[in-house]
């Protein structure tokens, strides 16, 4: 009877209910991103001038963070796996709202900590980071590729309509009255969309990408059957710790996480490096997150009908190309085109984890996802730090992009290894992962 209503529910309303979690979720993400991911930057410099710091010692807190969060992902893939994604997500907002308002009343670096680490940071990559994309994974299979794209392109989102929302209200009412303002936000908004997240379809009635549970169970056709079995595999996490294909993904992801954070972290100074002004090279950056939106969404859909290790591969190696110019030129069309083509980095990280998602399934993608991301995290955490300490050397990012050049090769061999394995998962029988 409840499966009739459900069905009766999505005839009306035309929409499977997945894309309802994506949009919860999504929404959630621009949240977070417009007032963490993007936003905490806006509190940089006036938290660091009243507070006396600086800049290395705030900055601090942001690398802290990331380990933070590394280390504890496996145990929170775990979580999401055994216990769904809803509880985190819950817990991520709660935490986040109660957070920036302790943060909106510290006065020393020591209380800053406590409060950005202990309470805001401690299940903010879980639960707005994570879970979004577990819920993806969960929810789609054939449309895998597109979900995640909806999903990660809620953070530019946020950045683009919720920051400089931020930015205007700390020069107004000042960075104290902002932070509790933000914290009330995700207390107010935030944690009603956590409530609204479902575990995965079969809780409801469905199977991945709409069809229902009922019918994809009876389906007889031999078709049908293959499609299920390779395109909806069971690889524990156990397993997937002992596959070449696992350690493969992180070597590439490492590599592509230590050249991109490199790079969103130093863009401004790396601008200013080759001539231009602050507020030129902020031009550039805004040009930068105009033109990832709209590559994330091509990409997205493309993922869905090719080969995505060799489509994520190109993209690496278009990074490689972005590089090139800024070596042995100034020139403006040189940084222009450096932007512009860099950013499908950012954009084909759907891909990648889409293709995570087609080798290793559903049942155990979060704790694999977090084994993973306790590897791959190392690279954006020591790559903008060698990159500054580089520069502080030579006063030259010359070296710098020599180092980036060459973690987008490796990037792109590792996952240029990847495109026969993928290839062999259309094949009837099951590719072995070792």
């Amino acid at each position: 009877m409840t499966t009739l209503v459900l069905n009766f529910r999505e005839r009306i309303a035309g929409l499977y209910y997945g894309w309802r979690m994506i949009g919860i979720v999504s929404a959630l993400r621009i949240l977070g991103g417009g007032l963490h991911q993007y936003g905490f930057t806006v509190f940089f410099l006036p938290v660091t001038n009243e507070l006396g710091l600086s800049r290395a010692a705030t900055s601090l807190a942001f690398s802290l963070a990331r380990a933070q969060g590394s280390f504890a992902s496996p145990l929170v893939g775990y979580l999401v796996d055994r216990y769904g994604p809803k509880p985190m997500m819950i817990t991520a907002a709660l935490l986040a709202g109660v957070g920036y308002i302790l943060f909106s009343w510290v006065h020393d670096y020591t209380s800053f900590l406590i409060v950005y680490l202990g309470v805001i940071s401690i299940s903010f990559t879980a639960g707005f980071v994570h879970a979004p994309t577990i819920v993806a994974n969960s929810w789609f299979i054939r449309l895998r590729a597109r979900a995640m794209t909806v999903v990660s392109a809620a953070v530019p989102i946020g950045g683009a309509i919720i920051t400089p929302a931020l930015a205007v209200l700390i020069r107004t009412v000042g960075w104290r009255q902002s932070a509790l303002i933000s914290g009330v936000l995700f207390l107010v908004i935030g944690l009603p969309l956590t409530l609204m997240v479902r575990k995965s379809p079969e809780s409801m009635g469905l199977a991945p990408d709409g069809e229902l549970l009922e019918r994809a169970e009876s389906t007889g056709s031999a078709n049908a059957n293959r499609s299920r079995a390779n395109n909806d595999r069971h690889v524990t996490a156990t397993q997937a710790l002992r596959s070449p294909i696992f350690w493969t993904l992180i070597v590439s992801m490492t590599a592509r996480s230590a050249a991109f954070t490199t790079v969103t972290t130093h863009f401004i100074p790396i601008m200013v490096w080759k001539g231009l002004n602050q507020t030129e090279a902020s031009l550039l950056l805004a040009g930068f997150a105009l033109v990832n939106l709209p590559i994330h969404f091509l990409l997205g859909w493309i993922g869905d009908f090719v080969n995505k290790p060799k489509l994520t591969a190109i993209c690496m190696f278009l990074g490689v190309i972005s590089v090139l110019p800024m070596q042995w030129t100034s020139s403006l069309w040189a940084l222009w085109f450096f932007t512009c083509l860099y950013s499908v980095l950012d954009a084909s990280i759907p891909v990648f984890w889409a293709a995570v998602g087609d080798f290793f399934g559903r049942r155990s993608f979060g704790t694999i996802r977090g084994n993973m991301n306790l590897f791959y995290t190392w690279g954006s955490i020591l790559g903008p730090f060698i990159a500054g300490a580089v520069y502080d050397r030579t006063q030259s990012y010359q070296l710098v992009f020599a180092g980036i050049t060459v973690a987008l090769l490796i990037s792109t061999a590792m996952t240029a290894l990847l495109i026969k394995p993928w290839a062999n998962l259309e094949a009837p029988a099951r590719m072995p992962l070792h």
